[in-house]
Formats: C-alpha cells, sequence, structure tokens
C-alpha cells in the first residue's frame, strides 16, 4: 500500500496532522495525494487527561473523548484520510524515494511520514534509534526521549511531531505542532508558495 503522507500516532499531534491535510485534499495540489494515518494510540497521554485550560475545550471535557471525537472528525469530515488501526509501527526504513514502514500487521511505502507517537523511552520504532536524544523540556527523572530534529524535519521527507519534537506536554502545543508539520507539507506540494487551510462563515452566517 502507497502513500503520499503517512501519519504515525492517534493522538493530539497525530490527529491534527491528519485533519489539517485531509482538509486540504480538495484543493488543486492536494487532489491527487494519499494520506494515510496509523492510530498507535494505545500509549497516548490523552487516555487520562482531563481539560480544563484548553482553548475552545469545554472545561472537564476527558482525553479519552477526544481520542473518540477526533478519530470521528476525520471519519466524518476528511473521509479520504485512510484510517489504520489496530497496527503498531516496528520499523521506518528509508528507501531510494521515500520510506518504508514495517507494522506488526503489514509494509507500507510513502513518501513522507510523520512521527507523532508519545515521548517515553519505551519507543522502539527501528530506524529511529540513531536521532533519539533526551528530551530538553521534560524533567530528567522522567527520561522521555524526543528525536533530532530541525523545525519537525528529521531527515528530508522524515517528520516529527508533538512531544517527541521536544515540546513540553500540553495539549495546544501538540495539536500547534502537528498542524505546522502538515501545512509544512502542503506548502511543498504547493510548489513552495506558503499555505494554510482555513474555512470560513458566509457573510449571512456572520449576521
Amino acid at each position: 500500500m502507497e502513500f503520499d503522507v503517512l501519519v504515525i500516532g492517534g493522538g493530539a499531534a497525530g490527529m491534527s496532522c491528519a485533519l489539517v491535510l485531509g482538509s486540504a485534499l480538495d484543493k488543486p495540489f492536494a487532489e491527487s495525494k494519499r494520506v494515510g494515518i496509523i492510530m498507535h494510540q494505545k500509549a497516548s497521554d490523552l487516555q487520562s487527561a482531563l481539560f480544563n485550560n484548553a482553548l475552545g475545550v469545554p472545561p472537564g471535557t476527558s482525553g479519552q473523548s477526544i481520542l473518540k471525537s477526533g478519530l470521528e472528525q476525520i471519519e466524518e469530515r476528511y473521509p479520504r484520510v485512510e484510517r489504520i488501526g489496530k497496527e503498531k509501527v516496528k520499523e521506518i526504513l528509508p528507501l531510494e524515494v521515500g520510506f518504508q514502514v514495517i507494522s506488526n500487521k503489514n509494509t507500507y511505502v510513502s513518501q513522507k511520514v510523520v512521527v507523532a507517537v508519545g515521548y517515553s523511552n519505551l519507543v522502539k520504532i527501528k530506524g529511529l534509534e540513531k536521532y533519539m536524544i533526551p528530551h530538553k523540556k521534560a524533567k530528567a527523572s522522567k527520561n522521555r526521549i524526543q528525536l533530532i530534529n530541525e523545525d519537525h524535519v528529521v531527515f528530508p521527507g522524515l517528520y516529527v511531531a508533538g512531544t517527541l519534537a521536544g515540546w513540553r506536554s500540553q495539549y495546544a502545543i501538540a495539536c500547534g505542532s502537528g498542524a505546522a508539520v502538515a501545512t509544512d507539507i502542503l506548502t511543498e506540494w504547493n510548489e513552495g508558495e506558503h499555505i494554510k487551510v482555513h474555512d470560513k462563515l458566509t457573510r449571512e452566517e456572520r449576521d
């Protein structure tokens, strides 16, 4: 199975990245692109989260509910984003063009890969070891890790988002990191012309 972008991780960063990519698949520069997300979310920090200070999120919202509603949002709003569940990525191998992504069940090929799993030192995806360093914005006692990157780019075509990119474990930050990666990829598809994707209210809806 071949993709233009394969997102690994179904937490805040991964789903945010997939949503922004999905929202652009009707644009001329992206209409032929194939995007997938391997949910890989069993260890997501969202499972134990409770939100009272996230802008636009009703106080008392649980992370578990966001995991559920986020997947539903992708499915309902952007069905062209292919959801791959109940698989765990074991290895990422660079190819002459793109990458081979090997899970416990299947093998995929993708031009670009976005790694958006958590920052636990238990992350065991072969091919990433040489990029792993102690996390610079987490307590040393927690033994968190990040991937060496420059503006989310680990290696040409290989991106990292969220806490694994070196950001603090804050929901809004993780979402922004995933969205930033998505807009960088969209900009590249758009021949380098910077792009962001917004929906707007009509005049009648504003009134």
